[in-house]
């Protein structure tokens, strides 16, 4: 659940990005970051590998006024791809103060198919390592590249890929396509759960 101080209204949200390697975490969280003005992001901290893949995380965090009186600050982490990273992974769920939402950005190329099954059961697993389930959590399948040639349908990757009713968003990340509505789509349910526990309006 998100944290809210009432004494200096504001509300903070942390938001997990989770998929395989190279699949477009840390591409979604750049184009968030250009997306925001400056006044409403801060850094973009990035820790990679020589090869550009992350290998510890990476962290943005974007101030918005969707809430009345207050502000709302989404802090947004990937973790690393890579299985070999797990203990990494394991890591960062548990450095965490709490998970309020998490978006899975899977590889639309067909031979990311098996790597895309194989993060998504990793993510359930780690999840529950720590207590929570995806299930339980606002949750959005976002699937990305699907601008490049030899990809899987979408309804391929929703038979492959879906757990429940969530919200299924296309996007090609590396051009801003599908970012905004990604972030957009777990933070308005992640607000819409939180507002039924506090006595806050939310606008949108």
């Amino acid at each position: 659940m998100p944290a809210i101080d009432r004494e200096e209204k504001v509300i903070t949200c942390n938001f997990l990005y989770y998929g395989p390697s190279q699949g477009g975490k840390t591409t979604n969280l750049s184009a968030l970051y250009n997306f925001a003005v400056n006044k409403s992001r801060g850094n973009l901290v990035n820790l990679a590998t020589q090869t550009d893949r992350t290998m510890f995380f990476d962290y943005l965090a974007i101030a918005f006024d969707i809430l009345e009186d207050y502000k709302t600050i989404f802090n947004l982490y990937t973790v690393p791809g890579q299985l070999f990273y797990d203990a990494t992974r394991k890591t960062i769920l548990k450095t965490l103060p709490v998970v309020d939402g998490v978006v899975f950005v899977a590889d639309s190329q067909i031979d990311r198919r098996d790597a895309n099954i194989e993060s998504l059961w990793n993510l359930q697993h780690n999840l529950q390592s720590n207590g929570l389930s995806i299930y339980n959590l606002p949750y959005v399948l976002q699937l990305n590249k699907r601008d490049l040639p030899n990809i899987c349908t979408t309804e391929e990757m929703k038979r492959e890929l879906l757990l429940k009713d969530e919200i299924v968003i296309e996007a090609v990340a590396d051009k801003g396509i599908g970012v905004l509505e990604t972030l957009r789509a777990v933070s308005k349910k992640t607000l819409q759960n939180f507002k039924q526990k506090h006595n806050v309006l939310v606008s949108g």
